[in-house]
């Protein structure tokens, strides 16, 4: 599948903005912990990515009722769904300048009627774009970071109206945004989960 920048200069795959709050000192604290131990950018994104999928449980695994969707927010609280997760790296990954995109799949709801929207990240290395799913694993998910051929949580069937979008936004789409901050916990979420992108 081929990605489309939503915008062709990749300085905005580095911008900050309420979500995207990688000038919060929590934030650049966990940034700068995790670069202490990285070699180079790759191996900082590596590490950043483990932290978000392992450290940062997500919020309908745990049954933890609480809807985040700020970057910061996601870190303080140690929660959150797809969509914050994504955040919380996108924030991880820009505030050491890697250039990050949010992108989506349309997936079956796990609810077990209809789609949802799920969301996970790319990042820029070598010059191309890498998507990568912090979701978090589980039985029947094993999502990894690579650079060498996507290692996500799902893999769209087509046949059951799933697909990825191919959109690379520089910051949460709005239909995403929009089910996060509606929401006064994660089982109202649950069933209010954006379906498409309009």
């Amino acid at each position: 599948m081929e990605l489309i920048q939503e915008n062709p200069d990749l300085s905005a795959y580095l911008a900050a903005d309420e979500v995207i709050d990688h000038h919060h000192p929590l934030v650049r604290e966990t940034a700068a912990r995790l670069a202490r131990d990285a070699v180079d950018s790759y191996a900082y994104a590596h590490l950043a990515f483990d932290f978000v999928r392992d450290t940062i449980p997500h919020s309908n695994d745990s049954g933890d009722p609480r809807v985040t969707w700020r970057a910061s927010d996601v870190l303080e609280q140690g929660t959150g769904i797809c969509y914050a997760k994504a955040h919380a790296l996108t924030a991880l990954l820009r505030a050491e300048d890697i250039p990050t995109a949010l992108c989506y799949q349309r997936l079956r709801h796990d609810a077990g009627a209809g789609h949802c929207v799920h969301g996970l990240v790319a990042v820029r290395f070598h010059g191309a774009w890498h998507r990568q799913d912090p979701r978090g694993n589980k039985p029947g998910v094993d999502a990894r970071f690579s650079l060498n051929g996507e290692q996500l949580a799902f893999l769209p069937d087509r046949e059951e109206g799933e697909l990825d979008h191919p959109v690379l936004y520089t910051a949460p789409h709005p239909a995403v945004l929009a089910a996060l901050k509606a929401a006064p916990d994660r089982s109202y979420l649950w069933e209010t989960l954006p379906a498409e992108l309009a």
